[in-house]
């Protein structure tokens, strides 16, 4: 098969309808995104790289995002958000940054394929969105993609939708998140 016709395939598996649950829950982690003081993401593998996305986003919509983890992080507290993204929601690390988030009374949101995870327990909203786990077993959707790819790619999506709206909520535009884009180059 050529690569236009795997990438046909792949946009074809990206056109799926989201479950109109998302929206209520997009609702909800959006509403305590403007109700922090800071915003914190983690994430491992490519959906910890798609957290790392939006924590960008969000600091070009002039929110105090940081991504866990990297050198110039604060220490998280009251007041504060911490999203992770698991398509599982089981691995590990991120039960463990949950654990010590919710020890120090920040709020914990998971963005997931399985919001009934171990993490998804912990977390005060949990977003499901569609794709297929890693082992590509237990799931309603079937991928040509290997491993989470096809989660991954929708987490990508939904949170630049997530962006969107919050542009919206919030009165702001593109010119001025360019305003705040990096410009020491």
């Amino acid at each position: 098969m050529k690569t236009s016709q795997y990438l046909g395939k792949i946009l074809h598996e990206l056109n799926q309808p989201a479950d109109d649950e998302v929206d209520e829950q997009a609702e909800e982690l959006i509403s305590h995104l403007l109700a922090s003081r800071k915003v914190f993401v983690a994430g491992a593998g490519r959906s910890g790289l798609m957290a790392r996305a939006f924590a960008m986003r969000l600091m070009h919509l002039g929110l105090d995002a940081y991504v866990v983890g990297e050198t110039v992080t604060p220490a998280i507290g009251k007041e504060d958000l911490l999203i992770i993204a698991s398509g599982s929601g089981e691995t590990k690390s991120l039960f463990s940054m949950a654990t010590k988030a919710k020890s120090l009374e920040a709020t914990v949101a998971l963005v997931t394929i399985r919001p009934e995870s171990t993490v998804g327990k912990l977390s005060e909203v949990a977003v499901k969105l569609p794709g297929a786990p890693k082992e590509q077993s237990d799931s309603s959707l079937t991928t040509i993609q290997p491993m989470g790819s096809l989660f991954e790619q929708v987490l990508l999506l939904f949170f630049d939708a997530l962006i969107l709206r919050l542009m919206e909520r919030l009165g702001d535009d593109a010119k001025n998140m360019f305003g705040r884009h990096a410009n020491l180059e």
